[in-house]
């Protein structure tokens, strides 16, 4: 009885007049608004996930249209639907993964999971389960759980539950369905486990990839192919525009089978598909204030990522960027803060005769002997900000303080110049660590900093400051992230790029599956 009812679930077209978006009219577009969250650090730093190994305008009738939504300015998510009748999901947009995976309502001892909506089969008519079990990997741990069928709505398009051709030859040898191009997919992943970052703090609740078959779990047929299959859309191809206004209301737009013209200006600039998986290209020399960084003049892999927020590359490339823009680690900058602001007063406090350990407490950085006396400074800050936030930060800074007047007293010993003194102390301050890998800049600086330059089919694509920088606020204060991290890939594979929200929301993108090619023009922001 089971196989026949699979049979019937698999082998059985019901066409629906939702199916396929035929309007050309703004209004049978259909759009979903979202809010915009702010951004901070610690969900910067918990957005991060890498991978395993690594509308009257609408040009095309076919198109499906769905509204994308700004997570933290690090993650865009939008709406889909599955199930009959449909429950809903955020999900990310990936193009640099694969498989459709949404928390499951048997997801009973992850503590994201309680956080987020979970499917419920039980509520489908359309419902089956396949019951294959899968793990996928990321940096901060795995999802675990197993395939299910059912249908799925993206936009106005319902994609039906058909089985993959590799789960269906391999756990059911449907020949005749197969002979006959019934199975087509459209199965997902039901989440039963799911690690504890970065999801416990993440707005959206699985991932939509939108990579090639290669690189999915099990094999299982990306959505966006299964529309193709279908033949819901008039053209093999989706495009995608993130939006870089941080003031609006809109996150961005993916169209499958179409683009929208008023996202973009001039004509998009084409390359080619160099390697089937990942959305991958390849890139020249990248320059800062047309200056060549050198490595990548005779080409390297580049990976277009929209589940990644940041533009991550060769560590020698990254470090020359940073150097060029005044980017540092998070704790050389505070470092240097804390220099730039009582330096001068620690100074002369300690050759005034004031004993060492009580310096910092004496210009008010720091409590006195851990009591609940607090010294000037640090007490307003406690009265205006939040106990823990004021708290954790004012620890930092005591103990900032407390280092470099070390440093300054061990070359008072030496009898060196306040200016050789301050030289040393700036130094060490640059040779602190960077823990969580994210550099910094001075926002009052970015009108000066120079653009960054790649050259993708031998013509320039440029980005501003405006545009690889992250702005964060804090509850104490507004910081700005260099957009570039390293990362480090050996030969053959390397070096290689990944290029995120950072790159991908200046330019509109086309992902041309038909003509297997990549386009990119100036985003309309």
């Amino acid at each position: 009885m089971g196989i026949k009812f699979l049979l019937h679930a698999i082998c059985v077209w019901t066409w629906t007049t939702c199916w396929v978006l035929t309007a050309s009219t703004d209004d049978r577009l259909v759009r979903v608004s979202l809010k915009k969250q702010p951004l901070d650090l610690k969900r910067l730093n918990a957005a991060r996930i890498t991978r395993v190994g690594l509308e009257s305008n609408v040009n095309d009738q076919g198109a499906g249209v769905v509204y994308l939504k700004n997570y933290l300015d690090t993650q865009y998510y939008g709406e889909i639907g599955i199930g009959s009748p449909s429950q809903s999901f955020s999900v990310v947009f990936d193009t640099a993964s694969s498989n459709l995976w949404v928390p499951s309502s048997k997801c009973l001892f992850s503590i994201p999971c309680h956080l987020h909506s979970k499917f419920r089969a039980r509520w489908s008519s359309t419902y089956t389960k396949i019951g294959i079990p899968c793990t996928i990997s990321y940096d901060y741990g795995d999802v675990s759980g197993f395939f299910s069928l059912d249908h799925v709505k993206v936009g106005e398009i319902i994609v039906q539950d058909q089985v993959s051709l590799y789960l269906y030859i391999k756990y059911y040898a449907l020949h005749n369905c197969v002979s006959q191009n019934l199975c087509i997919i459209q199965e997902f992943i039901e989440i039963t486990r799911e690690a504890f970052l970065p999801f416990l703090v993440a707005k959206y609740d699985g991932i939509l990839g939108l990579g090639f078959p290669e690189i999915s779990v099990e094999q299982a047929t990306p959505l966006w192919f299964s529309m193709m299959q279908q033949g819901h859309i008039n053209h093999k191809l989706f495009s995608l525009w993130l939006s870089g206004d941080l003031t609006s209301e809109l996150g961005g737009e993916i169209v499958f089978g179409g683009l929208d013209w008023r996202h973009f200006r001039g004509a998009h600039t084409y390359v080619p598909v160099t390697r089937s998986g990942y959305w991958e290209i390849v890139v020249g020399d990248i320059l800062v204030e047309s200056i060549s960084t050198g490595v990548c003049k005779f080409g390297c892999a580049a990976i277009l990522d929209s589940g990644t927020p940041l533009i991550a590359g060769p560590t020698q490339i990254v470090d020359q960027i940073n150097s060029a823009i005044g980017a540092e680690g998070i704790v050389s900058m505070e470092c240097k803060n804390v220099v730039s602001k009582y330096g001068y007063a620690l100074w002369n406090t300690l050759i005034s005769g004031v004993r060492p350990e009580i310096v910092c407490v004496d210009v008010g950085l720091c409590l006195y002997n851990g009591s609940q006396k607090v010294s000037g400074r640090l007490k307003t800050l406690l009265e205006d900000e939040t106990m823990e936030g004021s708290a954790m930060r004012e620890s930092a800074v005591c103990t900032f303080c407390e280092m470099i007047v070390f440093w300054i007293q061990v070359q008072l010993k030496q009898q060196k110049t306040k200016e050789a003194v301050f030289q040393y102390v700036d130094q060490l301050c640059d040779d602190l660590p960077n823990p969580i890998g994210k550099s910094f800049v001075n926002c009052g600086s970015l009108e000066i900093l120079p653009d960054v330059t790649f050259t993708i089919g031998n013509k320039s694509f440029p980005l501003t400051p405006q545009q690889y920088i992250l702005k964060v606020e804090t509850s104490y204060s507004t910081v700005c992230v260099s957009g570039f991290v390293p990362l480090d890939v050996p030969p053959p594979r390397g070096p290689i790029w990944v290029l995120g929200d950072r790159f991908l929301s200046a330019y509109h993108t086309v992902f041309d599956f038909g003509n297997m090619r990549v386009g990119f023009a100036k985003s309309a922001n």
